[in-house]
């Protein structure tokens, strides 16, 4: 069985107008060149996964935007909501006709599983108790095959003092339930609005630039980079090896500016 090529973007950030912009960028301008750039080179994505913050207006526009957006990829897309999004509206709007909203799926020889790590009016996340415990359900249902876990926010510091405030609360709660199941290869976030590669014991750790702005890593405060948007590609191999890289448009398509912190 051939490598199974999955698509990730994350962080779009959408608005139902279109011309609107944050940190200095057309979201929806950056969205469409990411894709162009990421579909246009002859490469096929097999899936396409999208980890949170779709939306930034809460509104049933933005995901309309999003599903016009990704119409033409030609591949499922499976979807999570982050800090930004509207766990409802997307659960009703991106759970049909291509989209799948959360829960679990086969991708070729591997299994996937999306969680929701959304708290109401907060910037951080938390996988709740029942969605730990589907996680474990999912896992075991999952057993006969090497498992990607996809969430918004990573269960692990990135060693920005800022970012790590907003993280996930409850990582080690989370992997804790991994650690059980030793089949999980890999787990894949968004939310830093960068790359970040790392291995916990055969997990691999994975974040992933936004389609928008970044986030400069490291830094104590938030401190904008002057990288361009980006995305990532996934090989995941029938041995369950997996091979990635992340992507990056050739420039910027705006001026990349901090905005309040209050809105992280």
């Amino acid at each position: 069985m051939p490598a199974f090529q999955l698509l990730q973007v994350t962080d779009p950030h959408l608005f139902g107008d279109t011309t609107r912009e944050l940190y200095g960028l057309n979201t929806a301008v950056s969205l469409r060149l990411v894709l162009e750039a990421a579909l246009g080179a002859g490469r096929r994505p097999d899936a396409v996964v999208v980890t949170g913050d779709i939306g930034d207006d809460f509104s049933a526009a933005a995901y309309a935007n999003f599903r016009r957006a990704l119409a033409g990829c030609g591949a499922p897309v499976f979807c999570l909501p982050g800090n930004h999004d509207d766990p409802g509206l997307m659960a009703t709007l991106l759970n049909d006709r291509g989209f799948q909203y959360c829960g679990r799926a086969r991708l070729g020889g591997w299994g996937i599983v999306l969680l929701d790590t959304h708290i109401d009016g907060d910037a951080s996340g938390r996988v709740v108790p029942q969605e730990l415990a589907r996680l474990d359900a999912d896992l075991r249902a999952l057993a006969d095959v090497p498992v990607l876990v996809c969430l918004h926010h990573l269960p692990v510091p990135v060693g920005s003092a800022w970012l790590d405030a907003v993280g996930l609360q409850n990582g080690p709660e989370l992997l804790a339930v991994i650690d059980r199941h030793p089949h999980v290869r890999a787990v894949l976030a968004g939310h830093v609005h960068q790359e970040f590669d790392a291995q916990r014991g055969a997990v691999r750790l994975l974040a992933t630039p936004s389609t928008c702005a970044q986030f400069a890593p490291r830094t104590p405060g938030c401190v904008m980079d002057r990288r361009p948007p980006g995305y990532r590609w996934l090989s995941l191999l029938e041995d369950g090896a997996l091979e990635t890289q992340v992507e990056w448009l050739p420039a910027l398509v705006g001026e990349p500016r901090a905005e309040d912190e209050a809105r992280r």
